[in-house]
């Protein structure tokens, strides 16, 4: 059996606990993590006896004055090195720069240990292009409406249909995709077209808090409640109330808090840890997972939340949305955050319409953006994106390879035509109600909201369009 080789992580933070708490979370996941108080350290151990085994750079102290410098004085002894920053500002702007100074991905704190994770897996993998995980597109998004959630083909016209419909209820919901399909956006699109809208959208990463301290994050504690329990806290249903709570990635969350989720949900009445009595809220939940729950998943959370289940389908199968995905992502980084426009060929498009995109939209909008970033013209080309070419020819990973497309479909997505999908995945055509939802749609996008003119061009009067648009769960197009 072949030795596997040890993953080496250099770490440059002049903070002693920061360096601790980030090696541990580096250890449990099979890192060997060097440290480096400052520049001048980091040099000699990259340059020492072992340095050729550090495998990815995380620089926790990042400084916009001495940082630049630092990356280049790294990249000069090691010019492919991945190099990860982590910053306590949560600027764009301080993103921006460290990535044009050579950055391969930027992280925030504080930061859950699975993004950091998911940051060094994705740098220490030569099979993928560096930074193409960084999350920069979550960091400007701007939150959208349903309508304008870009996507035609038939598996997420239906997910859009559902979850339009969803909104209108006070159900829970369940929002099932891989990591980077956009579940958040979703989530939060649903909370907007919601008649809870005005109430509070409040979030909470499941998977990012500790099992020993969720019970205080959701339902509160009262001083004293435990060791520790200095001051009373309210938790996040009570802050939700009237609103939306968020639960991401729900299937992180341990047993005993699903049963007590499940009578609050059932009962209305949230009980603070060490409280006697309780508040009475109205809380609509809606809960993220990256697959269908598991069958040890709380029977009756699982039912009560899988009652309306919206499936977001992969990007590698709606390989003929990429073009308008891209356009438009290109479009955001260019509004936001001041950067040139920056056009895309078909040539670039075509390349990128072939891969797999393993991480999903998160992924594209990573790439994307630091070919924007590194572009010198006013286009972009095939040529910006060589880590994707060649994982696209030589790669034998299933994600990594998209199906192919009709001629019809990807001439259409290439020239920007809007295209109606007839025929489901299987072969059999949509239902017409489908169909027509998609013609409606393209038509508002088509003439900017007009609905006068929408429901003129369509040859249907302008109360028949609004009864469409309820049926179909777009209730505020107008």
């Amino acid at each position: 059996m072949a030795e596997q080789k040890i993953r080496s992580l250099l770490l440059v933070d002049s903070d002693a606990d920061e360096r601790r708490l980030v090696a541990a979370i580096a250890t449990r996941a099979g890192w060997s993590v060097v440290n480096a108080a400052d520049a001048d350290v980091a040099v000699t151990l990259l340059q020492g006896p072992y340095g050729r085994d550090i495998q990815a750079v995380l620089i926790g102290n990042w400084q916009p004055e001495t940082g630049p410098g630092l990356i280049d004085t790294l990249r000069d002894k090691r010019p492919n090195l991945p190099t990860i920053i982590l910053s306590s500002g949560d600027s764009v702007s301080i993103a921006v720069e460290a990535m044009r100074a050579g950055a391969s991905d930027f992280l925030t704190r504080p930061v859950a240990p699975e993004r950091l994770l998911e940051a060094l897996a994705a740098n220490a993998d030569r099979r993928r292009g560096a930074g193409e995980l960084a999350p920069m597109a979550e960091k400007i998004a701007p939150s959208l409406s349903l309508e304008q959630l870009i996507g035609s083909g038939p598996e997420f016209r239906a997910a859009l249909a559902q979850a339009a419909k969803a909104a209108r209820s006070r159900l829970p919901i369940l929002i099932v995709g891989e990591a980077g399909t956009g579940k958040e956006t979703f989530a939060r699109a649903i909370h907007a077209a919601s008649l809870r809208s005005r109430g509070p959208l409040v979030v909470v990463d499941c998977k990012a808090i500790p099992a020993n301290i969720i019970d205080s994050e959701l339902f509160g504690h009262e001083k004293g409640a435990f060791p520790g329990a200095f001051d009373s806290k309210v938790g996040k249903l009570v802050r939700a109330d009237g609103g939306t709570l968020l639960l991401d990635d729900i299937t992180a969350m341990p047993p005993e808090t699903q049963q007590r989720l499940d009578r609050v949900l059932a009962t209305g009445e949230v009980r603070p840890v060490g409280c006697n009595g309780s508040y009475s809220i109205d809380v609509r939940v809606i809960a993220t997972a990256g697959r269908r729950l598991p069958e040890q998943f709380d029977e009756g959370l699982a039912e009560r939340i899988t009652a309306t289940t919206v499936v977001i389908p992969p990007l590698r199968e709606r390989s003929e949305d990429i073009p308008s995905l891209s356009r438009h992502l290109l479009s955001r980084f260019s509004e936001q955050l001041g950067l040139q426009p920056v056009l895309i060929g078909n040539d670039a498009l075509a390349l990128l319409m072939r891969y797999g995109w393993p991480g999903n939209v998160r992924q594209l909008a990573g790439v994307l953006f630091r070919a924007a970033l590194q572009c010198e013209g006013t286009s972009l080309a095939a040529q910006h994106f060589p880590h994707i070419e060649m994982q696209s020819r030589f790669n034998n990973r299933a994600t990594d390879i998209a199906p192919s497309l009709s001629e019809n479909r990807s001439e259409a997505a290439l020239t920007g035509n809007p295209a109606v999908t007839l025929f489901q995945s299987d072969g059999h055509i949509r239902q017409m109600e489908d169909i027509e939802a998609d013609i409606i749609r393209l038509a508002i996008g088509h003439y900017r909201g007009r609905m006068t003119e929408v429901a003129r061009r369509l040859g249907i009067g302008r109360s028949t369009l609004y009864r469409k648009l309820g049926e179909i769960g777009i209730d505020t197009a107008a």
